[in-house]
């Protein structure tokens, strides 16, 4: 069949134009789209992009807030809590039966299917603020990360006697334009292979950290930290209770992935279920980046001890070898370019999505226009409106990072917004549907203890880093992000 229309298109179902004949099913699933064909591996990757991401360059300091009892201890809390939910809210994919239910395509999809139109009014609003404000994190990140490299090398050329501060604007103008470039990417299927090369570059960098905080350890002839973490002295008492509680915000931004769970779980091929084969991509996952985590946080926190970097490769604990820094915050660039086009790939697809339903007779929200380019066998295919709108996404999430460059404080309100109602509570209450628990059963209880704990957690996450933003609006200019 031949269809002159956008990537929207596929985001909608359309029986009526899928040949029933046994060749053509081969093509096609249950649902009339194209077949699809990742499997644990794939999603794997796509989950590892999302979650080792910049979140993993602020653990070491999250530690150092909490020290060597609570900070490791936090870390495996919020890994099994994660993968947990996961499991939870991947049998959720398909409503009713896990072979030949009702799909449900996006997060969003899945909640209004099990719980109605206001929860999933709610959903919304706090899943795609959440991905809005990952992209800005992301934006943040990168733009510090392409200064270390030049700082680095400025540092290397005098000697340490020039302090070398620099402005962040034309970094993330610079981010923003290449993001702009990729956002033409019409979805996740077609951003496997961007996944692939930032989850190579996420383990590029957090290696290269994790080699250079050992070799700190081992230059230092021991362990630095404390059982308690960073001390009253150092910092005041309000300051430590509210850094601790950051630090879970921080830990939380780390393991966040929820939200793209369900998109991911569409790309699965079936049979095996899509839930089956989606709980081995998230084990596989959540057991690689915890031993990552666990091991980037711990030797950073051991080489650097109270004085741990809010970013482990961009706060100058580490000074040289230069070159291997410059390859680190290269691959993080690299990373955060991939990591954010798989995060707003969701917010994309429901702007674009209604823009379809809305104007469904529109050429400039339907249409493709076909550019031929020398060289090339397939021609080019361009969207208007979603040239137009990405386009304006990333313009907005810029100029949002340049008025607040604040990485750690912006994680952990990102990270402590986001856990509870979109890791722990919708995937618990849409299980309890799917499953049919009784009420006040034990297990139905149990969810709910599980998910009043992360609620206080997340609350007191959210407070810390409400905290620190206020303090760092104190002491800055808007559109002056000096490092």
């Amino acid at each position: 069949m031949t269809v002159e229309k956008g990537s929207n298109m596929n985001h909608q179902q359309q029986p009526f134009e899928v040949s029933i004949d046994t060749a053509g099913s081969k093509c096609f699933d249950d649902d009339g789209r194209l077949k699809r064909t990742g499997n644990e591996w794939t999603a794997s990757a796509h989950i590892i992009t999302a979650v080792i991401g910049s979140g993993v360059l602020s653990l070491a300091w999250a530690i150092a807030q909490l020290g060597w009892i609570a900070g490791p201890s936090m870390m495996l809390l919020f890994s099994f809590v994660t993968y947990y939910t996961s499991t939870l809210l991947s049998v959720c994919y398909r409503t009713g039966d896990q072979l030949n239910g009702k799909r449900n395509y996006t997060y969003t999809d899945a909640v209004r299917a099990y719980l109605g139109g206001f929860k999933y009014k709610i959903c919304g609003v706090v899943q795609y603020a959440n991905l809005f404000g990952v992209a800005i994190g992301y934006t943040i990140a990168a733009s510090i990360s392409m200064m270390a490299i030049k700082r680095s090398n400025c540092f290397h050329s005098s000697g340490g006697k020039n302090p070398c501060h620099m402005n962040g604007n034309i970094y993330m103008i610079s981010f923003g334009i290449v993001e702009i470039f990729f956002s033409q990417i019409p979805d996740f299927d077609q951003l496997w292979w961007l996944s692939a090369l930032a989850a190579v570059m996420s383990f590029t960098y957090s290696t290269i950290g994790l080699g250079l905080g050992i070799g700190k350890v081992i230059e230092n002839k021991g362990f630095k930290g404390s059982l308690t973490g960073i001390t009253v002295g150092t910092v005041t008492e309000t300051q430590k209770v509210w850094r601790s509680f950051q630090a879970l915000g921080n830990i939380a931004f780390a393991y966040s992935y929820s939200m793209i769970l369900i998109e991911i779980q569409d790309t699965i091929k079936s049979p095996p279920s899509e839930s089956k084969t989606m709980k081995k991509a998230t084990l596989i996952s959540v057991i690689v980046t915890t031993i990552f985590y666990m091991m980037c946080g711990c030797f950073g926190y051991a080489a650097f001890g109270d004085s741990s970097p809010g970013n482990l490769l961009t706060g100058f604990g580490f000074y040289n070898p230069f070159w291997l820094l410059d390859i680190a915050n290269a691959a993080i660039v690299i990373h955060l370019v991939g990591a954010f086009q798989v995060y707003v790939q969701p917010l994309y697809s429901v702007v674009e999505k209604t823009a379809a339903e809305r104007f469904p007779d529109s050429d400039f929200v339907n249409k493709d226009i076909e550019i031929s380019i020398p060289c090339v066998a397939s021609p080019l295919k361009i969207n208007l409106f979603r040239l137009v709108w990405r386009s304006i996404f990333v313009i907005i999430t810029t100029v949002i990072s340049m008025l607040l460059p604040f990485f750690n404080d912006i994680v952990g309100l990102i990270g402590a917004i986001g856990f509870w109602p979109l890791t722990v509570y919708f995937p618990v209450e849409m299980y309890i549907v799917q499953k049919q628990i009784p009420k006040w059963s034990t297990k139905w209880i149990c969810l709910h203890m599980l998910s009043a704990a992360c609620l206080v957690i997340s609350l007191a996450a959210a407070a810390g880093s409400v905290a620190g933003v206020i303090a760092d609006l104190g002491v800055y200019k808007p559109f002056h992000a000096m490092y």
